[in-house]
């Protein structure tokens, strides 16, 4: 059946033709009596194909349930608001925000007036979205499966609690990220000597850790070779120096090799935080004998080692810089002499305790999470 646009909404019609939007309005039997340009570009329809056109002649019957609903809503508050979609033609579905308002015409019967907006821009936007947040997750759990084995693989670095002869070691490790560039080694050669050593790889993360593996490796191999720790800080400088030379990467170390059962122990360090020896109720503080290494040519380490005597009941602490550059709420750092009180107050107690009572007073003295990786290795001379 033909159905008329009302004389009083052709007197309105330039007014809507001018909208970008679409608008349509129905009469009290949800018939299409008037239908802007913009509606008719976004349906596909001619107009005189759109009027009189009721929402059962236009929506699958699956959806005119919903479609009613939003109409009864309309109805009893005035208005409505919904995204759905406007069928097309041709078939499609064009996602849509219908604003429908009931109005009063001029000939005093009620109508609803209905603005379309075209939403198929952001939807193909939020498409585009949803694609790539499944594959940021997709990567993400890549790079978290890569992450953990990572990890395996960087803890397999962590100097180990052993022991050996006379000799007993605590070690501890944990890094500041997934993976961290410390690592320590303690390795016993028979009963002839232990190498005890910490390295400290700057910076943090997968690249740090990646230094960290390939200078581990490179000491183990020198270790072989029974190389001596001042030979072999001369060694590991020189083979980062000369063969990686990452402009800015540096490292530091410490080691000691303990021979006659432990009684003997040859240190050298570069770089690296003061070691701590407790000894007959002293502490004192073993310094690097030189600068960093693997950054610049003139800080190369010479051969130089300290031989120290030990007898039973002392004990060396090596440790790495992240378990010093600690902040309280005051902005204090611990720094060395804050940890050598520590060790001094803890020195008299077993291993295990002496290791677990410094971790637990650095930690209740900084402020916020650590932000560098933790290493610390205290041996003993029994």
């Amino acid at each position: 059946m033909s159905v008329q646009t009302p004389d009083w909404l052709r007197q309105m019609a330039g007014i809507l033709e001018a909208l970008n939007e679409g608008v349509v309005i129905v009469d009290d039997q949800l018939r299409v009596i008037f239908a802007n340009e913009a509606l008719i570009r976004l349906s596909g329809y001619e107009r005189d194909e759109l009027q009189g056109r009721t929402p059962d002649s236009l929506f699958p019957p699956e959806d005119l349930p919903y479609v009613m609903a939003q109409h009864e809503t309309g109805q009893r508050y005035g208005r409505h608001r919904h995204e759905f979609y406007l069928p097309r033609k041709d078939g499609e579905k064009v996602p849509a925000i219908f604003s429908g308002r009931t109005i009063q015409g001029l000939d005093g019967q009620n109508y609803v007036l209905l603005i379309l907006t075209d939403i198929s821009a952001q939807k193909r936007i939020e498409q585009q979205l949803r694609e790539s947040n499944v594959r940021l997750e997709q990567r993400q759990q890549e790079i978290e499966a890569e992450l953990s084995l990572a990890s395996r693989v960087q803890q397999s670095l962590a100097p180990r609690s052993i022991l050996w002869s006379d000799i007993a070691v605590e070690a501890y490790y944990s890094p500041a990220h997934t993976i961290g560039g410390d690592f320590g080694v303690v390795l016993p050669r028979g009963e002839e000597l232990l190498n005890v050593l910490m390295c400290d790889v700057s910076g943090h993360g997968i690249g740090s850790a990646l230094m960290a593996n390939r200078i581990y490796a490179e000491t183990l191999h020198e270790l072989e070779r029974n190389t001596a720790p001042g030979r072999l800080l001369q060694h590991l400088h020189d083979f980062v120096h000369d063969r990686i030379a990452l402009d800015g990467f540096y490292f530091t170390m410490a080691a000691g090799r303990f021979v006659q059962r432990g009684r003997r122990m040859t240190f050298a360090a570069a770089g690296h935080p003061p070691a701590m020896l407790v000894s007959n109720g002293g502490l004192r503080l073993l310094d690097s004998q030189a600068g960093i290494l693997g950054c610049l040519a003139d800080t190369a380490p010479s051969e130089k080692a300290e031989e120290i005597e030990l007898t039973s009941g002392d004990r060396l602490v090596l440790y790495t810089d992240g378990l010093i550059e600690v902040f309280n709420k005051r902005k204090d750092m611990l720094g060395v002499e804050g940890l050598e009180e520590l060790v001094r107050q803890s020195a008299k107690r077993t291993l295990p305790e002496m290791k677990q009572a410094i971790l637990d007073s650095v930690a209740a003295w900084r402020d916020d999470t650590f932000a560098d990786d933790i290493s610390l290795v205290i041996v003993e001379l029994r």
